[in-house]
């Protein structure tokens, strides 16, 4: 482990020396992580994307790409195109990327159940804006937007994100 590397807990995250608050998922940290458990979980996760809202906001690094509005995010697990990308119109099983709220104005993505994904073991785990206050995600991890701007600034694609249980 190295101060480049997220490390996320029950009580938080760390990264470079900094004490940050976030959100866990509502089904709290999982060794054995299925689909629909709500559950954030255990492991090194690489970011692998960084997905933005360009009529929200500015691009938060050079490598990060916008958010249009036919954009998707397969959660089917019986789609070949199951933990990825996709584009409307999409007759599978689906998540909007371009939300009315502002959870997604900025999504890191990481490599959990991804590029090889495999039915049951569960969809997307995004880095992402909190709701409230260390309100429970839906799996993913979520922060402030000005700490999640900050995170996104100091991991670069390839870093990690630890998750312990």
């Amino acid at each position: 482990m190295t101060p480049a590397d997220l490390v996320v807990t029950r009580q938080g995250a760390r990264l470079l020396g900094h004490t940050l608050p976030c959100a866990i998922g509502r089904g709290g940290i999982r060794t054995d992580k299925r689909e629909g458990d709500g559950a954030t979980p255990v492991g090194s996760h690489r970011i692998v994307g960084l997905l933005y809202r360009p009529d929200r906001i500015t691009r938060p690094t050079p490598w990060a790409m916008p958010i249009g509005p036919r954009d998707l995010w397969s959660d089917d697990g019986a789609d070949p195109a199951y933990n990825h990308l996709v584009r409307a119109p999409y007759a599978a099983s689906h998540e909007r990327l371009r939300r009315a709220d502002p959870l997604y104005d900025m999504v890191m993505i990481t490599d959990w159940n991804w590029p090889d994904a495999v039915p049951g073991r569960g969809s997307a785990i995004f880095l992402h804006q909190w709701r409230r206050p260390r309100y429970p995600t839906e799996g993913c991890v979520a922060f402030d937007r000005p700490t999640l701007l900050w995170v996104a600034q100091n991991m670069p694609p390839g870093s990690r994100m630890i998750v312990r249980p």
